[in-house]
């Protein structure tokens, strides 16, 4: 007869009424910051729904549209009850909630268990919450999955890394993370500490992380690894705290919810896109009526537009390239970072003339956010040019002090592989036919948009 884990925290932590939970779960997954993300894994809050729920609403909503093509759910957390060694899954066949039962996933659960970090303990379960809060969600949101349920203990996060390469699996498998952020600061306090957290989980600071800023930093660190690894781009989706969510500022406890999606496929809704172009374009009228930069007020803009992110900025008037400038390092707000650049783009690329009010009407941006750029190993040129993937690849190009960069819109002028890189020698002020053993080459991808410079507001419009 199959055993049933039975909820510990319905009635403290969520109701233990169905009709009360189904409802809401559901007001938390009409999520108006929601968008439909292909998301390989999730970030999510796990304290009582009334508190963190609003938050981690944001994430689930954000993945219904994949109810699908999701079978398995690996949900890893910390243990806040009991002290053990490396990571515990419990012998149930199935986990309950008032909404029904999950099933486990007995294949994946065996995968974990065939590595020594992973051990079965039901003991390790008792009183623990931070799965278990998470299952009301996902039932909603997905619909029937199996589950694999991992508790983490004091386990390091290579090991927690190998244990999701194991179950990482393809698009019928997704990795969720509980963990809350800061614990009972002061509001403003815990709200620079909840920054910091967001930061270090945008640049795969590892390093960063610690108990201070999230409770679940050993299985988010493992994600971390594994997410750089596979080249994965995370996105902040909501970050608030109890103040926000339950009133009292005096003693708050941070939530975040992040989405991490593979970069080949990222793509920005059109309700960032558009107001990302616009903002660029108005940097580019400040520019031309101050002569300087404007200063973005970073805070008035959704949390996914405030993530650290690589960008270039690209300008062509008339179909000619007039500037394009960008940033290699993921140091800024992707909206601060687009405000720069465009107007680094527009008036500092050596290059060109700087853009005046008379180029506007002819003149198109566009957006690139890069990937993370990942190091080419390669014996010679050869080899280098048999790796490059047309229409695909971004590339930097560095011998000493010397180097140049290609966006992946370059192929549409330079088709061949072995073209495509003598020119950005020749770019980064190279031989064409140089070489050397100090070469060095990365290659990224871009998720890139444009549009036409729009009239200013204000200007008449031609009949």
């Amino acid at each position: 007869m199959a055993s049933v884990r039975q909820p510990v925290v319905a009635g403290t932590f969520y109701s233990a009424d169905a009709g009360e939970l189904e409802n809401s779960v559901m007001a938390h997954l009409d999520s108006p910051l929601a968008w439909d993300i292909d998301a390989k894994a999730l970030v999510v809050p796990h304290a009582g729904h009334v508190y963190s729920g609003a938050i981690a609403g944001s994430a689930y909503a954000s993945v219904r549209h994949l109810a699908d093509k999701i079978e398995r759910v690996v949900l890893l957390g910390p243990a806040h009850r009991v002290a053990f060694k490396g990571i515990a899954v419990p012998s149930a066949d199935a986990h309950a909630t008032p909404l029904g039962d999950i099933a486990v996933d007995w294949q994946g659960v065996a995968d974990a268990l065939s590595l020594p970090q992973v051990q079965l303990s039901d003991a390790a379960f008792e009183g623990e919450h931070s799965l278990e809060v998470h299952l009301p969600f996902l039932q909603r949101a997905l619909g029937d999955f199996k589950l694999v349920p991992l508790l983490v203990g004091d386990a390091k996060p290579e090991g927690v890394e190998q244990v999701l390469r194991k179950l990482w699996g393809g698009p019928e498998t997704l990795i969720v993370i509980s963990t809350d952020l800061s614990h009972f600061h002061e509001y403003e306090a815990a709200q620079k500490l909840d920054n910091s957290a967001s930061r270090a989980i945008e640049t795969f600071n590892v390093e960063g992380l610690s108990g201070d800023l999230a409770c679940g930093f050993r299985p988010l660190s493992g994600l971390l690894r594994a997410a750089q690894r596979l080249d994965l781009r995370p996105t902040t989706l909501d970050v608030r705290n109890s103040g926000d969510t339950a009133g009292d500022k005096s003693r708050v406890v941070g939530y975040g919810s992040y989405a991490f999606e593979y970069y080949g496929t990222a793509r920005m809704p059109e309700k960032f896109r558009d107001p990302l172009l616009d903002i660029a374009q108005q940097s580019i009228r400040h520019g031309i009526q101050n002569g300087t930069c404007p200063n973005v007020e970073v805070l008035g803009f959704p949390h996914p537009m405030r993530t650290l992110r690589r960008t270039f900025v690209s300008v062509h008037t008339g179909g000619q390239l007039r500037g394009c400038v960008g940033s290699l390092a993921a140091n800024n707000p992707l909206i601060a970072d687009v405000v720069q650049n465009a107007y680094r783009a527009a008036f500092e690329d050596k290059r060109f003339k700087p853009l005046s009010d008379d180029d506007l009407s002819e003149t198109d941006i566009s957006v690139s956010i890069l990937s993370t750029p990942r190091a080419m190993n390669f014996r010679d040129e050869a080899d280098l040019v048999a790796q490059i993937q047309p229409d695909t690849d971004g590339l930097i190009l560095q011998d000493g002090q010397k180097r140049g960069i290609f966006l992946p819109v370059v192929w549409e002028q330079i088709a061949a592989p072995r073209d495509f890189l003598r020119h950005l020698k020749n770019k980064a002020g190279l031989p064409l036919d140089h070489w050397s053993d100090g070469l060095k080459v990365w290659r990224y991808t871009t998720e890139s948009f444009g549009a036409k410079f729009s009239p200013a507001p204000g200007a008449t419009q031609p009949n």
